[in-house]
């Protein structure tokens, strides 16, 4: 680039969102919109959003772990809606956004004066977004949700045990009805602003966490459930079957996935059972998937007799999917995600020297840019009323 050129604007760049929203569903849908360009407004309470505190040090309570990954590239700003002057500067700031999203409770939205036809009043326009955890026309309107609450009523919470045996319900662990409901979040408000840009059109959108995470869930596990309603016949096999877990090498385990004909047979000569392929249980593509725990089994026996390195160089060679076990402190030094520069080293001016995982998705029309940071509470409070103040009328 020569220094009288300019970057190309970013994909988003000119949209303007107001992001009221807090814990993990909301943030990673903002979050995800701010890497794309989207000037995203972080509105909070006084003292900031409760998930600020999730992983902080003692020195830096407000900049936790999780707001440094969910909330980079955001203004923010502090305001208390039941004080006059916040409320006015929030009509002003919303009178100027392409979107608004939020996951307070509409009812108190309402008694706030932010329902959605109060702001369409304020800003005709406007694409209103609210996440909620279950949809408003259903008998769960108005229970409080979160991640677990959401993987108990999906179902997600007997998948566990159906899978190892041990009766009791548990959770994943990891926040995916969050996250995941944070991608159907923001695939809403792209989608919005393509009808919007169409049509001029703004409009008020719905996100439920628990119907999305239930669609989420029944890709696979609705299976044979989809013909005939039968108890039994929900969940994929596959996923659920006990033996479907990583084999055990002779230094640790490794990842095999013989998914279809060519790389079973692979499967078995490398591990030295071609013999198998003449057992009836194993001789037809049907045969194999319905005897597919005892596949697992015979695999299992037979990895121990070498090291994970071994196994790779040997399937990685014959072209079966594997890979070896790893913890999460060994990501940051994996070869393949520091050659794609996924892990950044970066200072922030408060929280200090921090680690950051970059956007996964590559645009051809957007290069990588660095990306900006969180913000501390209220950071851009002031900037931000200046601005209100200057606009015309």
């Amino acid at each position: 680039m020569t220094r009288t050129e300019t970057p190309a604007p970013r994909m988003l760049e000119g949209i303007r969102i107001a992001d009221m929203t807090s814990v993990v569903f909301g943030p990673h849908a903002t979050q995800m919109l701010a890497d794309l360009g989207a000037e995203v407004i972080k509105i909070e309470p006084p003292g900031g959003e409760i998930f600020r505190r999730v992983g902080a040090n003692p020195d830096t309570p407000t900049m936790g772990a999780c707001h440094m990954l969910l909330n980079r590239g955001k203004e923010a700003i502090a305001l208390d809606l039941k004080a006059e002057d916040d409320c006015r500067v929030m009509h002003e700031l919303l009178g100027t956004v392409d979107v608004f999203i939020h996951n307070v409770r509409g009812k108190a939205m309402d008694r706030l004066g932010f329902g959605y036809e109060a702001v369409k009043a304020l800003n005709p326009a406007i694409i209103y977004v609210h996440g909620v955890g279950f949809g408003s026309d259903g008998p769960y309107a108005d229970f409080q949700a979160y991640d677990d609450v959401i993987q108990a009523a999906s179902g997600t919470a007997t998948l566990l045990p159906r899978a190892d045996g041990n009766p009791a319900p548990r959770y994943f662990p990891s926040l995916v009805a969050d996250k995941i409901a944070g991608h159907y979040g923001t695939q809403a408000v792209l989608a919005a602003l393509v009808h919007k840009l169409r049509t001029g059109e703004g409009q008020f959108v719905e996100v439920p966490m628990f119907e999305a995470f239930t669609h989420f869930m029944m890709v696979e596990h609705f299976y044979r459930g989809t013909f005939a309603d039968n108890p039994e016949e929900f969940g994929y096999p596959r996923q659920l079957d006990p033996n479907r877990q990583p084999f055990p090498t002779a230094d640790g385990h490794i990842s095999i996935v013989p998914y279809h004909d060519g790389s079973i047979v692979k499967t078995f000569e490398l591990i030295g059972a071609a013999d198998l392929l003449d057992d009836p249980r194993f001789a037809t593509t049907m045969d194999r998937y319905r005897n597919i725990t005892q596949i697992y089994v015979e695999i299992g026996k037979r990895t121990p007799a070498k090291t994970t390195a071994e196994w790779m160089d040997l399937l990685n060679a014959a072209g079966v999917p594997a890979m070896q076990v790893r913890d999460l402190a060994d990501l940051p030094n994996d070869p393949h995600l520091q050659a794609v520069g996924f892990f950044r080293e970066r200072e922030h001016p408060l929280a200090g020297r921090f680690t950051e995982v970059r956007a996964p998705v590559r645009y051809g029309a957007d290069p990588d840019r660095t990306l900006g940071l969180a913000p501390e509470v209220d950071q851009d409070g002031e900037a931000i009323r200046a601005r209100l103040q200057k606009r015309p009328g």
